[in-house]
């Protein structure tokens, strides 16, 4: 499965995804990056979500942890950066 889609919460939602993601010095471009260009695809040991390893323009490697929406859609649920 593609990713084509990735959907985002408003970005004044204090429960959102994109706050959550910006409290771990990420932005919605570096968590796209990601997705879109997935280096490497797991499964979360804690939660079991499908969890995403890549980089950012900018050369971070970044961690996304997200849900499948439908066959082609996402929704990013947390994102950190990473040592390699």
């Amino acid at each position: 499965m593609a990713i084509e889609y990735i959907l985002w919460d408003m970005d004044e939602d204090p429960e959102g995804n994109v706050r959550h993601i910006a409290e771990h010095g990420l932005s919605k471009d570096d968590v796209e990056d990601v997705l879109y260009g997935i280096h490497e695809l797991d499964t979360s040991r804690r939660s079991g979500r499908p969890i995403a390893f890549g980089f950012t323009s900018e050369d971070a490697y970044v961690c996304v942890a997200f849900e499948w929406v439908d066959d082609e859609t996402v929704y990013p649920v947390t994102a950190y950066p990473l040592e390699e």
